[in-house]
């Protein structure tokens, strides 16, 4: 006989405790192997292919594409073979590099229903919700022999024999499942009669118990005009609840069609929760972003850094025409090209030597301020899921070509979504390019809790006094954001200055090499 075996969303590291679905990579009835990635999932640091632990047959999958699940909720349940041993805790442990994972978790019961089953339906493979409205693992769909060859086709199997074995791990599953009185008969409350998981994700968000709503679909299935009828039942009398306290009557707005794409309209509130505005004036209405993953826990960071670093920005332009020329004539030589960036990363490093305050942190617990030996240069990349800062560690020993190279490793990671959450921390200073944009200046946030990011802007011609003469000229915006505790303003413009010499008279920077 199978044994089903759950899989749940493991410990990422770095502090996460949860992770966005983005893609499941498995169906239910897939054959997978052991260590076979079967969803990729985003975090606040970065997008990771989550590999299960064990091979079998996908039975069952937790969460929808978008749905965001705390670390240690159930990912998929995988029936597999019997143990050999009769251990049942066995598996790979290897469920993400560089992470470490515990022994699997115990195989946990499944929940069929005492009632008769609904007419032409089948639960496809999401939590189905227990008591209280906890989800418990559900069955899932029954796997025939074809989607077994399906999923086998679509595994890193490798041998006839294992095909064979999977066929008949599929059969067993089916039988299984379609057994009378397979589940555990000791329960005498089945799940709720409800198939789809957005009327699940609408109940959370309407704060409402599934069990008691009475369903209008066949053999009592709610639907999800069961549940908005719910909600806006319920927030007509918390209305009416608060208008008798208060002797105001408000306004109750109750969308229509809430939505749980991530641009969505804004749904009615849940139950018992007042609207956005008092005094009997509507809550607004617009297009709501969920602030979450990546862009989420920038978010909390900027907030952060404005909310504790008191900064200070000063400005200076540049010609930068003599860089430019110094960058032909490296790439000219042959070998790998030199990026301008990685030009301007050699620059900053050779500054903090000079002015060590601006590579440091600040201890408020302490009352200190920790300059930091080891330069890890962060620089800001915008991706398609939100303004992400990969780190060069080690950028004080790297040369100009080193740095290049680094540089275009990390963006094309960035750009992927493959960015590891250590390439994401432990940034020293930033630099930051917002010159791609098209724009001259900008008085940028400090990445907290570092002390200070230099900001370059668009190289234009410009007219510009050349030895004594008017002239057009490649110039720069240079800025430097500096968090005022570390160091004052002669430490901040000594700093900025010889960045901006630096551009001006490449030569300047041999003196440092």
């Amino acid at each position: 006989m199978p044994q089903v075996l759950e899989f749940r969303l493991p410990d990422l590291g770095e502090g996460l405790t949860e992770a966005e679905i983005v893609r499941w990579l498995v169906q239910v009835g897939d054959v997978v192997a052991v260590d076979q990635p079967v969803v990729e999932v985003e975090t606040a640091k970065a997008m990771v292919e989550v590999p299960c632990p064990y091979g079998g047959v996908v039975t069952s999958r937790f969460g929808e594409e978008g749905t965001e699940l705390p670390v240690g909720a159930p990912l998929l349940t995988v029936a597999v073979g019997a143990p050999a041993s009769g251990d049942a805790d066995e598996g790979s442990g290897n469920v993400l590099v560089g992470y470490g994972t515990g022994k699997p978790p115990a195989r946990r019961g499944r929940v069929r229903p005492t009632g008769p089953a609904i007419a032409g339906r089948q639960p496809r493979g999401g939590p189905t919700e227990g008591p209280g409205g906890a989800d418990v693992a559900s069955p899932g769909r029954g796997a025939d022999t074809s989607a077994a060859d399906r999923g086998a086709n679509s595994a890193v199997v490798g041998t006839a024999a294992h095909d064979t074995a999977a066929r008949r791990l599929a059969q067993d599953v089916a039988a299984t499942e379609g057994r009378p009185g397979g589940g555990d008969e000791s329960r005498v409350d089945g799940p709720v009669p409800v198939i789809s998981p957005l009327v699940r994700r609408l109940a959370r968000e309407y704060g409402l118990d599934l069990r008691e709503l009475a369903g209008s679909g066949p053999e009592g299935l709610i639907l999800r005009a069961d549940v908005e009828q719910a909600a806006r039942a319920a927030r007509a009398a918390g209305a009416h609840v608060r208008a008798t306290e208060t002797g105001a009557v408000p306004y109750v707005s109750v969308a229509s069609e809430p939505s749980v794409a991530p641009h969505a309209r804004v749904p009615a509130a849940p139950a018992g929760e007042t609207p956005a505005r008092g005094g009997g004036v509507p809550a607004a209405a617009g297009t709501r972003i969920p602030l979450r993953g990546v862009r989420g826990a920038a978010a909390d960071k900027l907030t952060r850094s404005r909310r504790e670093i008191p900064d200070a920005t000063c400005w200076v332009d540049a010609d930068a025409t003599e860089l430019m020329h110094a960058r032909v004539a490296m790439n000219a030589a042959g070998g790998p090209k030199i990026s301008l960036l990685a030009l301007l990363a050699r620059i900053c490093t050779a500054a903090l030597v000079r002015y060590p305050e601006l590579n440091s942190t600040v201890d408020m617990d302490a009352r200190e301020v920790v300059q930091l030996d080891e330069v890890h240069l962060g620089f800001a990349a915008q991706t398609d899921r939100g303004l992400v800062v990969p780190v060069v560690k080690d950028a004080h020993t790297r040369d100009a070509e080193s740095l290049s190279a680094e540089f275009a490793r990390l963006t094309e990671a960035a750009r992927t979504g493959k960015l590891t959450p250590g390439e994401l921390t432990g940034g020293t200073f930033t630099l930051n390019n917002y010159g791609v944009f098209g724009v001259d200046g900008s008085t940028p946030i400090i990445n907290h809790p570092e002390a200070a990011m230099l900001g370059v802007g668009r190289i234009a011609p410009k007219p510009w006094v050349y030895q004594g003469e008017l002239a057009v000229r490649q110039v720069v915006q240079l800025s430097l954001t500096f968090d005022h505790r570390v160091c004052d303003g002669g430490t901040a413009g000594g700093f900025l200055r010889y960045v901006a010499d630096c551009v001006e008279e490449p030569a300047v920077l041999l003196r440092s090499l």
